[in-house]
């Protein structure tokens, strides 16, 4: 979950200095691939069950 929480505020933070930086659409694109992925991240992780491997 931690993982998970870390690339949303990594996709919000590169969304956001893309957004206003003037010239950095690029790294606005990179932070919705970064979401896209924290998103399948966690819908694999919840649809397995969230166990725990030891």
């Amino acid at each position: 979950m931690a993982l998970f929480l870390f690339l949303v505020l990594v996709a919000v933070a590169l969304g956001i200095i893309g957004a206003v930086v003037e010239g950095l659409l690029y790294i606005l694109v990179i932070g919705a691939i970064v979401f896209v992925c924290a998103l399948t991240y966690a819908a694999l992780r919840f649809r397995r069950g969230g166990h725990r491997r030891r």
